[in-house]
């Protein structure tokens, strides 16, 4: 891991009142550095010859303490495990039913509202696809 994230997950864990210990630095740095959405399981997994310390149960803690704070959000599209997503603005996400593979794509959230949702306090808001991604494609049609 690379130690400029690492430096910029600690001063993002301490701009959120987050004290950042070794294994949330580790853990967020990790969300920072791949994209493609992974689960508390893979994440354990792939930090773990890293750190023979670390337990499941503090990537778990470490990853609902992240979410409380703002810095991940958690995406379900079908799994039955969550995913994590380090980008927390609007956005959306596409679903590759042949790899499972998550891609982002920018959508404008703002125009998503509905007339019966009048009375409603919207907190959250979600748009995904699913669908066969260009690489699947391009291995199907081979």
């Amino acid at each position: 891991m690379n130690r400029t994230g690492m430096t910029d997950a600690a001063e993002l864990l301490r701009e959120h009142g987050i004290k950042p210990s070794h294994q949330r630095v580790l853990v967020l740095s990790y969300l920072m550095t791949h994209p493609e959405h992974p689960a508390a399981d893979a994440i354990y997994r792939s930090l773990l010859p890293e750190m023979a310390s670390l337990s499941k149960m503090t990537v778990y803690n470490t990853l609902e303490i992240l979410r409380k704070a703002g810095l991940v959000r958690i995406v379900r599209i079908g799994d039955p495990e969550a995913r994590y997503d380090v980008m927390t603005d609007d956005h959306g996400h596409f679903k590759c039913e042949i790899c499972g593979g998550l891609s982002d794509f920018a959508v404008d959230m703002r125009p998503l509202v509905s007339d019966g949702l009048a009375g409603y306090e919207i907190r959250e808001r979600n748009v995904y696809f699913k669908g066969i991604c260009p690489g699947c494609l391009e291995n199907k049609t081979e």
